[in-house]
């Protein structure tokens, strides 16, 4: 049997968790293009035409770009570069400092790589010192840099009132993650802020539309349907495509992107070219454990297809579990234990499905409708020896009943989420509900449900006191007699109103710099106090009013809840020195101690102290 062996399939490839994987790096991606006539994989660059804008107008300010590793400074340099004249020779020799005239005729120098630049060759930030303090100098910059080299090549640069001002401006762009400050001619791009779950989606439709793909035209693995023996390169494509409005697969792992992001992780364009290649070819026993077309006729012969699964591929499975560990994209997925957390539901179905009247019909829609990745002979083997006893069976059975779990994970449709609990697949339990009740309800600047208000300020109570409270329409402040960050606190200090009242309030928002937060007000007259929201702190609070212990969950997350709730006493302190009232001065001291009632409520005794001079 004869096939095509594809160009395009190679070049994929290179893009994968290989030892030797230069497309990850755009100075190398345009040798191998221009030696294989291959047409190169680019999603729209977010920023690009305002920087091309920029350059072109009368008065162009200096530009950084800034970002971690693998977000495209170098290539949006070199696109900027090319578009303004620059020849593509000129970009690629060794030199560290690019120079072109513009139409402006101001002189723009590009350094693509900040931390390149020898100690000699520093002096050329004077120049740039100058083009940021003086709008009409003749010159202006293009400097890409990690946000530790920005800082870093400051220190190699002699210290004048100029350089300060220039230094203490760009660490305030960082900080304060804003582009332009006034008085300063200059621009700080920070692609490191540009979501991955919005690169995602784009960049699978570019993979997907490549012409490469027409290599595979005539391959006989993919054009005979009279056999099983389909290419699982072609099968994976052909899921990661969907059927009409039905893209699953995209659209959980966009949303697994995105909670990473609001978990504060960022993974750049590079690590989603990686899982993208993975997704598509990724196997266990190819060379690399990414696929060849030659792998794939072999893998096809062997009947070992099922090992293909691009369920599996997204989070990494086809690799050694400590180059998995080691890849950033497959480390921050692994992170969701999908496969590895499960529910008696999902269990059942994919144990006993095939016997069980209620769940016969799931196990048909789930499993046998897939013959190719779901009911496929290996699963229903071991599944098979499982049910019958057969010894050794069972760690078999139980690395295929994992992979099914990844797979249920990425197939089962929207309508049936709440009703077979897709989230509990995962770690995060209550994943789902933070992303579209709480995220994109406060993006919309909405209201956040008063049902889980009142389960996170639950939550918070029972880590405030240390008490098994069910307080939830007040927050509980109270402490062991000091400040101390005590695990029960029985001297109570205060209630906080959750629904507005007199000034009082907690809501669930999005704040002026784009986080979402908790934001506490005590009074109208002093600053609110916020705690940035992420999925772990979340999911910490939910399980916490669930009745989950705190320091059993997460010690991390407890510490930043104590942490946050020191903020609101001083705040309290505050508040209480602003509304202070001398006149009725008395000797006697009293305090109010924490009590749970039989309902499970807060409530409190006073405690008087009489003493005399």
């Amino acid at each position: 049997m004869i096939i095509n062996k594809s160009e395009w399939i190679s070049f994929l490839r290179q893009y994968g968790p290989i030892p030797r994987n230069d497309n990850m790096y755009d100075e190398a991606i345009h040798r191998i293009i221009k030696r294989k006539k291959m047409k190169p994989i680019i999603i729209e660059s977010v920023y690009l035409s305002e920087l091309i804008e920029n350059f072109k107008s009368n008065n162009p300010k200096s530009v950084i770009l800034t970002g971690t590793a693998g977000d495209g400074k170098t290539f949006n340099c070199r696109e900027v570069w090319l578009e303004l004249g620059g020849q593509v020779d000129v970009w690629q020799n060794e030199e560290k400092i690019k120079e072109l005239v513009l139409s402006n005729l101001k002189k723009l120098y590009v350094i693509k790589d900040l931390s390149e630049l020898k100690d000699e060759e520093r002096g050329i930030l004077k120049l740039f010192i100058n083009s940021v303090l003086n709008p009409d100098a003749s010159n202006v910059f293009l400097v890409a840099a990690n946000d530790g080299q920005l800082i870093e090549a400051w220190k190699h640069v002699e210290s004048d009132l100029q350089t300060d001002r220039v230094r203490n401006c760009i660490e305030q762009m960082l900080v304060s993650e804003i582009q332009e400050i006034c008085g300063f001619n200059l621009k700080l791009y920070n692609l490191s802020r540009i979501s991955s779950a919005i690169l995602f989606p784009k960049l699978v439709d570019v993979v997907l539309e490549h012409p490469g793909w027409n290599d595979c035209n005539n391959c006989v693995l993919r054009v005979d349907d009279q056999t099983d023996k389909k290419c699982p390169i072609w099968e994976n494509r052909k899921r990661l495509e969907g059927n009409g409005d039905e893209k699953l697969i995209r659209s959980r792992v966009t949303d697994l992107l995105e909670l990473c992001e609001l978990n504060g992780v960022h993974l750049p364009i590079r690590q989603l070219l990686l899982l993208v290649s993975n997704m598509l070819l990724g196997h266990p026993e190819a060379k690399d454990r990414l696929m060849s077309c030659s792998d794939a006729m072999k893998i096809v012969n062997d009947n070992k297809t099922s090992l293909a699964s691009i369920y599996r591929n997204i989070l990494g499975e086809n690799l050694t579990e400590r180059r998995r560990e080691s890849t950033d994209v497959f480390s921050t997925l692994g992170r969701f234990g999908i496969g590895y957390e499960t529910s008696n539901t999902i269990d059942n179905i994919l144990i006993f499905g095939e016997d069980d009247p209620d769940l016969s019909s799931y196990y048909q829609q789930l499993v046998l409708d897939d013959t190719y990745y779901g009911a496929d002979p290996t699963f229903r083997a071991n599944q098979k020896d499982y049910l019958e006893g057969v010894m050794d069976s069972g760690e078999l059975f139980l690395t295929s009943l994992r992979s099914q779990r990844q797979r249920l994970f990425f197939v089962i449709p929207k309508d049936k989420e709440e009703e077979l609990k897709l989230w509990q697949l995962t770690t995060f339990q209550y994943a789902g509900e933070f992303l579209t009740n709480v995220y994109r309800i406060a993006a919309k600047s909405d209201r956040v449900s008063t049902q889980i208000s009142s389960r996170i300020s639950q939550g918070l109570n029972r880590i405030f006191t240390g008490l098994l409270a069910k307080n939830n329409n007040e927050l509980i402040l109270a402490t062991s007699g000091s400040h101390s960050q005590a695990k029960v606190s029985r001297i109570f200090e205060e209630s906080v109103s959750v629904p507005r009242k007199r000034g009082e309030s907690m809501q669930i928002k999005i704040n002026d710099f784009g986080k979402l937060v908790i934001e506490v007000r005590l009074s109208p007259s002093i600053p609110p106090v916020e705690l940035v929201l992420q999925l772990g702190r979340y999911e910490f609070l939910s399980r916490v009013a669930e009745g989950a212990l705190p320091g059993s969950f997460s010690r991390e997350c407890y510490e930043d809840i104590l942490g946050f709730k020191s903020k609101l006493l001083k705040q309290l302190e505050l508040r209480r020195k602003l509304e202070e009232d001398t006149s009725d001065e008395s000797d006697d001291l009293s305090f109010r101690i924490t009590r749970l009632n039989q309902d499970g409520l807060i409530d409190d005794k006073i405690v008087e102290v009489n003493y005399n001079e």
